[in-house]
């Protein structure tokens, strides 16, 4: 079992604080009541230049589709400053939706406020939050980068305890990935 250094941000058990204006890939705008009738919301903060991301897409679309029909609402969430990571600008965001399989808003978290309220190192970074949007699980999504041998579903077993109404039995994991860039 991997456990996560400590990370400033919100701790377990902290409320996710109101979120947005954000803008997404699809041109909508999304704040933290978009998502008020989901049971639970899972924010993962990616970018478009990460190899560690793009290997878990169809992971990811999976989780998606495992879960989605529970009221779980994935949020991708990009923090990474643009002018120093021009892949992530926003127009480049726009064409990495059109042409990926996942089908979860992408919103831009420009001035990275979101990504250091909640705690984000790297991408993939994946934050879980429940019902009354109290942080229940932060980490990897599993514990395999290439997903050629995944061990452990982190985040898809923290999500069917959440949703059984169980406490996290791992509530803190390890990300790994590419660093966000400020």
């Amino acid at each position: 079992m991997s456990r996560a250094p400590a990370i400033a941000g919100l701790a377990l058990g902290d409320a996710l604080p109101a979120l947005g204006p954000l803008t997404g890939a699809d041109g909508h705008t999304y704040s933290l009541e978009s998502f008020a009738d989901a049971a639970a919301l899972v924010l993962v903060f990616v970018s478009n230049g990460c190899p560690t991301v793009r290997l878990y897409e169809q992971r990811l679309s999976d989780l998606g589709e495992r879960y989605g029909d529970r009221g779980v609402q994935v949020l991708l969430v990009n923090a990474n400053n643009a002018y120093l990571s021009p892949v992530d600008t926003y127009e480049e965001m726009v064409e990495r939706a059109r042409r990926t399989a996942l089908r979860f808003p992408y919103v831009k978290d420009d001035d990275g406020t979101l990504a250091r309220t909640c705690g984000a190192v790297c991408t993939p970074h994946a934050f879980a939050f429940d019902e009354e949007r109290r942080l229940r699980y932060r980490g990897r999504i599993d514990d395999s980068r290439t997903g050629r041998r995944v061990t452990r579903d982190d985040l898809g077993h923290a999500l069917a305890d959440m949703l059984a109404g169980r406490r996290v039995r791992v509530p803190e994991t390890a990300p790994f990935g590419c660093a966000i860039v400020w």
